[in-house]
Parts: structure tokens; sequence; C-alpha cells
């Protein structure tokens, strides 16, 4: 209660005591919230970003280096980064997941490929933060953490844990040898935007300079919503042959590509395992929950698909019972 007045007597000063209404416009899986700002007869986001709890610099230089790039995101019309208020436009209420289906699906990924190389052809080192081998590695380890420990009350023996570093140095080798750009690093469904300039992209303050793959991870293998495989590799492909037309770092052969796709999937699905894991158990978010078996399934087809990650299989296997999974070959 108290930050809605904070906020409510910041926005009466930066709107010059215009009459507006503030309803609930979402919130994420941080401390974050959002509110439309009815103004008007137009609409403008504040977002609510506690200081002791989130930062709202990285958010606004996110959003320049973002806007540079051509891409469509919010404005920042006013900024208080003490208090932690913005002032931004309005990209809408309509996201990809909720306007997704067999026959939008074609146009809105192509734009959202389109967009992500627009971001990606903008890359410059030491922009944004290095996505680094010790912060790969911190996010994996949210999944013995958080996911096992916390969530299946699992205990790893000598033999288990050992599988998992094997893993996670693995991982991190091939990650690590991708060509390198902007990594927004939560590029799917729930954070992009239906517009009339698409996609409006949101929720990018964590961006780093990583492994060429990661978004497009992120959004053709979605915690939220499923494509069969057959799809995800001809979306694959089409991005991978635009890429190479613009000259981005992406390997010349498409099964060197695919699998470096695939790898870096492997490291982002044992980070959102932990992390909804600990969404609930710490935060009490249960929301989250419901999402674990289709990262779960991602996690366990690429594992069954490549020989040196048949151990992890083997090790979730031990872990949740599971039958071996059949997947094909690449």
């Amino acid at each position: 209660m108290l930050r809605e007045q904070q906020l409510n007597h910041w926005l009466n000063s930066v709107l010059a005591g215009a009459e507006f209404s503030l309803t609930p416009a979402s919130s994420d899986a941080s401390f974050r919230r959002y509110f439309r700002v009815n103004l008007n007869g137009h609409t403008l986001i504040a977002m609510d970003a506690p200081p002791a709890q989130e930062d709202c610099a990285p958010f606004v230089h996110v959003a320049e280096v973002l806007a540079k790039a051509g891409v469509n995101v919010p404005h920042i019309i006013e900024k208080n980064l003490e208090q932690g208020f913005l002032l931004l436009t309005d990209l809408g209420d309509t996201t990809y997941l909720s306007a997704l289906n067999d026959n939008t699906a074609a146009d809105l990924y192509r734009d959202a490929y389109r967009a992500l190389i627009k971001i990606q052809l903008a890359s410059r080192k030491g922009v944004f933060p290095d996505y680094t081998e010790a912060l790969l590695t911190r996010e994996m380890q949210l999944f013995p953490d958080w996911y096992v420990a916390k969530h299946l009350g699992v205990e790893l023996d000598p033999a288990q844990q050992a599988v998992l570093q094997q893993t996670f140095a693995l991982l991190n080798r091939n990650i690590l040898a991708q060509g390198q750009v902007y990594v927004h690093r939560d590029y799917h469904s729930r954070n992009l935007m239906v517009c009339d300039v698409n996609p409006g992209i949101l929720d990018f303050q964590d961006a780093v300079y990583g492994a060429v793959t990661y978004d497009l991870v992120s959004l053709l293998k979605d915690a939220y919503v499923f494509w069969e495989e057959d799809q995800v590799l001809d979306w694959s492909v089409r991005y991978w042959e635009a890429a190479k037309k613009a000259h981005l770092p992406v390997p010349q052969d498409i099964a060197h590509f695919y699998r470096d796709f695939e790898w870096m999937g492997v490291q982002r699905h044992l980070k959102v395992l932990g992390i909804f894991a600990r969404l609930y158990h710490r935060d009490g978010k249960n929301g989250y929950l419901k999402n674990l078996p289709l990262v779960m399934d991602y996690l366990r087809r690429t594992s069954a698909r490549y020989i040196e990650l048949k151990p992890l299989l083997r090790l979730l296997d031990q872990l949740e019972n599971h039958q071996p999974t059949v997947g094909y070959t690449f």
C-alpha cells in the first residue's frame, strides 16, 4: 500500500496534476509490478521496482540500446531510479502467448526472429555484462539446489553430483565457443507483445553478451507453449538461414547449429526447472509448477539425442523413475 501511495504521488508530479487512474497491468517472477496509467483517453505503463530488491538502471540502459537497434521496446518517458519508478509507453496487453495458434504462429515467429536478428546485429562487446562460465554454472546450479533438493526432496550421492558437474562443464565448453551476441535472456511468449510493429519486447533488463543460440531457444523451446519438434526444427532453420545471410556468427552447417541450439537449451532448461521450483518453495508462487513437465520433457528429449548427454538422462531417470526416452538423433 505504501508503494502505491508513493507511486501515485510521483505520477501526480510528473503528469503535472492531470487526472489519471491506475489498474494492475502485470507482475513477473521478480519484485517488479506494472500498472496501466489511464490518462486522457490513452494509456501509459508505470513500473514499480522497489529499490531494495530491484535496480531500474539496467532496464533503462538496455531499453536505450535495443531502441537504437531498431526494435520495438517501451520508450521511457520519466524515471526516478532512487524510488524505483519508471513511466513507459504502453505496448498493449496482447502477449504472444495469448495470440499464438496454428494460424498465427508462422507470422508471429517470423517477426520475432527478424527482431532478434536486428538485436544481434547491433552487438558490441562491453555494452552488456558477459555471459561468463561462472554465471552459466550458477544458473545451472539452481537445478540441484532447488529442483532436486527442495522440490524432489532428493540428496544426490557423490556419483550423481559428479555427473551433474561433468554435464555443466561439457555444456559450458560448447556455449562459450559459440558466436557471441546480445542476449535478451528471456525472449519468449510472455515477454513478446502483439503490436503494430511486431513484436513489442519486454523484460529485457537482464541482457548479457553471450551465445547466439540462447534467445532462439527461449523463443522456440518456450516453457509456456509447446510445438512439435519438426516445427521447432523448421523455424530454427529459417532463423539460421536469415542469420547466415546477415553474417551473424552462426555455424555454416545446420547440424552443427542445431546441436548448439539444443545444448544451449539444456543449460536453460536446467536453470528454468530450478527457478520455477524456487519461485514455489521460496516465494510462494505456485503458478509455475504446471510448466515443470514441459521443461523437463525438453530436457529429457534433448539428453536422449546425444551420447554425451546420456549420463544426464540416466540421472533424470534415477531422480524421477522415468523410462528412457527415445528421440531422433542429430
